[in-house]
């Protein structure tokens, strides 16, 4: 808008409105892409919003002039347009108000705009001017310092979580009147600050412990192996044998989370909502159990808007699937490719969004329908070929991507009733971070592998090998169970690991031994 103001016989044009750039972000996956909102208001009266916004973006306006009345300023009687650059990225999602509002703001010269274009500016509004926390704030706070801006002004909720991206100033706000105060230099705002704990000891005390599980030693030493190596798991034994009680124990034997992993699992859980207010990193590692009915797009992730699923959000920690043969074969089967490549591409006709999906299979089952171990001796058991189709519903390539599977049995009464405590989960942790730094020490040059699930078959070929004696009896195990070319490789990396955590440098035959017998479910035949 122009007035005309006439001084000494001269014509002078001045604008009262003008045009604002903003900066937020659009999160695909887990990472971020920055949108500039301009705001440009001018004469007339109406409001336009472009730039691909979805429906969520388009209701802005009616929460906007609500949370402009009830705050104390105006909403402008102007033509408002609103662009949200670039135009080929759909917006979606009500994060963008307070982005439009602080634009509409500037442009209207309530608020100072000298400074605005410094910071991002995100969060959701209330009617009455407060905030909404947002999802993906944490890979917005990594875009933001990456592209150079001064600071990230969100709701206060959600500034925790982003407090410890470093080189950022992050201002957590309750209502819109103290953005305004802060460009206008009314008030100034409380920078958050975040101090991590890298030891990360202070979260396994609330954990479950191994010290209280009895009995079971050789399934306690089949976990410890797979904590060790980050290998997948699968355990299988009758009702009662304390297979989800031993599944449930193992986090607290894995090694802490690094600020890497930390930042990594945090930016996945803040996509899909689940941090929870005033909550900082997550520096607990993930134990997912989605329930037998769980769907294939709910287990992988993906929708309409495609959001993480439960492999995504058990990255660096663990998935835990009880009952394994109630699993639907579908769901079963889409997790083969993640668990080979540990990531999870979900593709749509106008994009295509990656998520990490690098986490540890743990599953449980019984050994027949009944229940219990098939025994030819007792008329009571389940006959063979109910076991065997039973068994078959879980497929011998995904059975092939299990590196151990161990025998769960019943825990006898001598067990049951001897007061003595098992090992705590403290000191098979410590050995756990041993031998992860041996791996990693080998692993150094690397990129993107840590431990020996994560071995290529060129990595195994050079950290892999064994005698002639291995090779003896590596070759009669093949021979005999039926063994396929992966669970050749996997029990390499299965030995790999147990000569780690004896501080071996050379697998030895007992290394290989010890590993073959973790291939109890493997035979002639495994259903394709």
């Amino acid at each position: 808008m122009f007035v005309l103001f006439k001084q000494q016989n001269k014509v002078e044009v001045k604008r009262l409105y003008m045009l604002v750039k903003t900066y937020g972000c659009a999160v695909y996956g887990i990472e971020a892409i920055p949108i500039t909102v301009e705001t440009n208001i001018d004469r007339g009266i109406n409001f336009f919003l472009v730039g691909l916004p979805d429906n969520a973006v388009k209701e802005s306006h009616k929460r906007i002039k609500a949370a402009f009345g009830n705050s104390g300023y105006k909403f402008p009687g102007k033509e408002i347009t609103i662009n949200m650059a670039p135009a080929d990225i759909k917006k979606e999602g009500s994060a963008y108000d307070l982005t439009i509002a602080a634009g509409i703001l500037a442009a209207s010269g309530q608020i100072d705009s000298s400074k605005i274009g410094e910071y991002m500016i995100m969060g959701e509004l209330s009617l009455d001017g407060g905030m909404q926390p947002i999802r993906g704030a944490l890979s917005m706070a990594i875009k933001a310092k990456s592209m150079g801006f001064k600071g990230f002004i969100l709701p206060k909720s959600n500034a925790k979580e982003v407090s410890i991206v470093d080189g950022l100033d992050i201002y957590g706000v309750e209502s819109i009147q103290e953005i305004a105060d802060f460009f206008n230099e009314k008030a100034t705002l409380q920078k958050e600050s975040y101090l991590v704990d890298q030891s990360n000891e202070g979260i396994f005390h609330k954990q479950l412990d191994f010290a209280d599980v009895k009995g079971q030693e050789n399934v306690k030493r089949a976990l410890e192996i797979a904590a060790c190596g980050g290998h997948n798991i699968l355990l299988v034994g009758p009702p009662g044998s304390g297979k989800t009680m031993l599944a449930k124990r193992l986090p607290s034997i894995l090694p802490p989370l690094s600020i890497d992993e930390a930042l990594e699992t945090t930016k996945i859980h803040s996509v899909a909502g689940l941090v929870g207010a005033n909550s900082g990193l997550i520096m607990q590692r993930p134990f997912r159990s989605p329930h037998h009915t769980v769907s294939d797009v709910a287990l992988v992730g993906g929708g309409s808007n495609p959001r993480p699923g439960e492999i995504s959000l058990a990255h660096n920690g663990i998935l835990f699937l009880d009952e394994l043969p109630e699993y639907k074969r579908q769901v079963l089967e889409v997790m083969r490719q993640p668990l080979e490549d540990r990531v999870v591409s979900i593709s749509r006709a106008n994009m295509s969004v990656d998520y990490p999906a690098g986490f540890m299979l743990v599953a449980s089952m019984n050994p027949s329908p009944s229940g219990n171990f098939y025994d030819p001796n007792d008329p009571k058991s389940d006959p063979e070929y109910v076991v065997k189709r039973y068994l078959n519903k879980i497929s011998g390539p995904l059975m092939d991507r299990i590196d151990l599977q161990i025998e769960v049995p019943a825990v006898k009464f001598q067990e049951l009733t001897d007061e003595r405590k098992g090992e705590k989960s403290e000191t098979i942790r410590q050995r756990v971070v041993q031998s992860r730094k041996v791996q990693e020490k080998r692993l150094s040059t690397y990129k993107g592998v840590h431990y020996n699930a994560q071995l290529s078959t060129q990595l195994i070929e050079k950290y892999c090998q064994i005698d002639d004696t291995g090779k003896a009896l590596l070759k009669n195990a093949m021979e005999k169970l039926g063994l396929s070319a992966r669970s050749y490789a996997r029990i390499l990396k299965v030995a790999r690991t147990i000569a780690d955590m004896e501080q071996e440098q050379q697998i030895k035959p007992q290394h290989l031994a010890e590993a073959i017998q973790f291939r109890s479910l493997d035979k002639e035949g495994w259903a394709a």
